[in-house]
């Protein structure tokens, strides 16, 4: 009986045991009590759109060779600029790249007798982010260089297109020896430029507009995003943050290891984060993917930017992105701190992150046509210029001011780029009314509607918000299928679409 008792007594422990052990196994764990927070995990919040690589990475100009030593220059987000590049270029492939000296050819006698177009890049690209802009197919010696400009053109009298891509050194250059292209291809992009206005070339190859071209300054009202929301972006657990003043009087909010600076009145931050990886290589490609991401993550982009600088310094990698206002980039100053997001990075890893925090309303409050000089006018400023021997490129930008109100104007200016990146105001455009006298009986650029129908400000001279490029080829063969006066391989195009040709609204 006892036998029989202690028989049961294990049958039932080993029961219990199997019981306990299948518990333990297959049950969530519940030791000890579990309290929720809020500031568990905190989803960031937008301040704008996602962004991906190749919406960041695009041309800073196209530069048309029509021969004879003519030329014109097309801004980003015009019509033509977009025909060219993002439907008659981005679509074909490149390559078979065969890597030759820079001093190959007789580049001067080619820019003035050869017709073709250029993709100029005011910093060099990696070629692996080209890819994301052009079907490139190439070596690991090309894939490993970084490229700031791309000609194609078609040899005088031949019937021979050929396609370079120049080193960002000046050392060499890479050509494809099979790129999809025809004579009837360049011959369709230099004729989307002939009723534009002409360009010479200075001695050291800035381009130059043989007369004023027009612009349009505009003036919106602005918000400012809240210093706390940029706190929960960029702290997983902003519960562990605590808030400082500065000396200078500027917001600080630190966790002991990353700190947030808020400066300028609310409408700019400092982020830093030392606690990142700070020895190692530094892949220019890599930390450029990182650094998109990275805004994606924390704020997103309140606009259209470009990246205006990629280089390796002995802090890690610096990504600048140039914030675009419609078609030219916006010029940031100490005085209006806005036009620019700026990260730094090791390895992947972001150590700085600087950005506004200045929104803009979704439509303007005022827009003015304004003249930009040209022809000797802007040669003689440009040669008085105290750092000319510095200057590496010339272009259209506006000037950001804060004025009173929470309001934001932008001025249209010419700037110039030196050769250490920096980006300076070279002149400003003539007083809003004034109309240079060779350009009186110049036809508008459009029909100067905004985005709801409604004329723009000076009787529509400046072109309307809904993208009221010149004379939009995309359209124009359905509207004028027997346009007589139309460039040749540019169907229905109407006759003399304008100076500027200046978009008014975001790249997108």
């Amino acid at each position: 009986m006892i036998e029989k008792a202690k028989s049961i007594a294990l049958v039932v422990l080993v029961g219990l045991s199997l019981i306990q052990s299948y518990f333990l196994m297959y049950s969530p764990p519940t030791l000890g009590a579990t309290v929720s927070s809020d500031q568990d995990y905190v989803n960031t919040e937008p301040m704008g759109t996602e962004l991906s690589v190749e919406n960041v990475v695009f041309p800073d100009r196209l530069v048309l060779h029509f021969g004879g030593d003519e030329h014109t220059v097309l801004y980003p987000g015009t019509s033509f600029y977009d025909m060219i590049l993002k439907e008659r270029i981005q679509g074909r492939e490149f390559k078979d790249f065969r890597r030759t000296s820079a001093d190959l050819l007789n580049w001067d006698a080619i820019r003035q007798n050869a017709i073709g177009v250029e993709l100029r890049y005011d910093v060099g690209v990696p070629v692996e982010l080209l890819q994301k802009l052009l079907k490139l197919k190439g070596d690991t010696l090309f894939f490993g260089d970084t490229v700031d400009r791309i000609w194609i053109f078609k040899m005088q009298n031949t019937e021979q297109v050929r396609t370079f891509f120049f080193s960002a050194d000046g050392q060499a250059v890479y050509e494809s020896v099979q790129a999809d292209l025809t004579v009837r291809d360049v011959q369709d992009y230099v004729n989307f430029g002939k009723y534009q206005t002409r360009y010479r070339i200075t001695d050291d190859g800035l381009y130059v507009p043989v007369k004023p071209i027009r612009s349009v300054q505009v003036k919106y009202a602005y918000e400012t995003f809240a210093p706390e929301l940029m706190r929960r972006n960029l702290f997983f657990d902003p519960g562990t943050t605590r808030a400082v003043e500065g000396r200078n009087g500027s917001q600080i909010y630190t966790d002991g290891k990353r700190g947030l600076q808020v400066q300028q009145g609310g409408t700019w931050i400092s982020y830093t984060d030392p606690a990142a990886p700070q020895s190692g290589q530094n892949v220019l490609s890599d930390n450029f993917y990182a650094a998109v991401e990275f805004v994606n993550q924390h704020g997103g982009w309140d606009g259209s930017y470009r990246f205006s600088e990629l280089a390796n310094g002995a802090d890690g990698t610096v990504v600048r992105f140039q914030q675009y206002m419609e078609s030219y980039p916006v010029l940031a100053s100490s005085a209006a701190p806005y036009g620019y997001l700026q990260l730094s990075l090791q390895q992947g890893a972001v150590t700085e992150y600087n950005r506004s925090l200045i929104t803009l309303s979704d439509k303007a409050d005022e827009r003015a046509t304004r003249w930009l000089p040209g022809g000797d006018e802007l040669a003689a400023a440009l040669d008085a210029y105290d750092k000319r021997a510095e200057v590496q490129s010339l272009y259209p930008a506006f000037q950001a001011v804060l004025q009173e109100g929470r309001k934001i104007a932008f001025v249209p200016v010419w700037a110039v780029r030196l050769k250490d990146g920096t980006q300076q105001m070279l002149m400003e455009a003539y007083p809003a009314g004034y109309t240079p006298p060779e350009t009186e009986n110049t036809q508008p650029d459009d029909a100067g509607q905004d985005s709801d129908g409604e004329d723009g400000e000076d009787g529509g001279d400046a072109a309307g918000e809904t993208g009221g490029e010149t004379a939009d080829a995309a359209n124009a063969p359905a509207e004028t299928p027997g346009a007589t006066d139309s460039p040749e391989g540019v169907p229905g195009a109407a006759v003399d679409p304008g100076e500027a040709e200046v978009s008014l609204h975001g790249l997108g």
